[in-house]
């Protein structure tokens, strides 16, 4: 589920989504993220988003870019933001309560 993965530049999400109506549609997908358990931030946090116009029956591979300051917290003692080291626990769905996919991606 996950492509290129650099704490310095972000890495990104890949999926794919699928449009099973009749209907043409489309899609926001969002990307939630849990930060390793020593962060002391909330569970998950959106950290990125999408939408995606699908005729009835297309499939769409679909890559969701993750700025590193959104998985960010900021560090008082060296008064700047930092990407914590560890495993960040990644879910993708159609809202906060609506999150069918899930992964795991460690980042040094």
């Amino acid at each position: 589920m996950f492509g290129s993965t650099n704490a310095k530049n972000g890495f990104a999400v890949t999926f794919k989504l699928s449009n099973s109506g009749t209907r043409p549609g489309a899609e926001v997908t969002e990307v939630y993220a849990g930060l390793p358990a020593g962060a002391g931030e909330p569970p998950k946090r959106l950290v990125g988003w999408s939408k995606i116009k699908l005729a009835p029956g297309e499939s769409k591979e679909v890559t969701v870019p993750i700025d590193p300051l959104y998985i960010s917290v900021f560090d008082v003692g060296k008064n700047a933001w930092q990407v914590l080291p560890g495993s960040y626990a990644i879910s993708v769905g159609s809202s906060s309560r609506d999150l069918p996919l899930h992964g795991n991606i460690v980042l040094k």
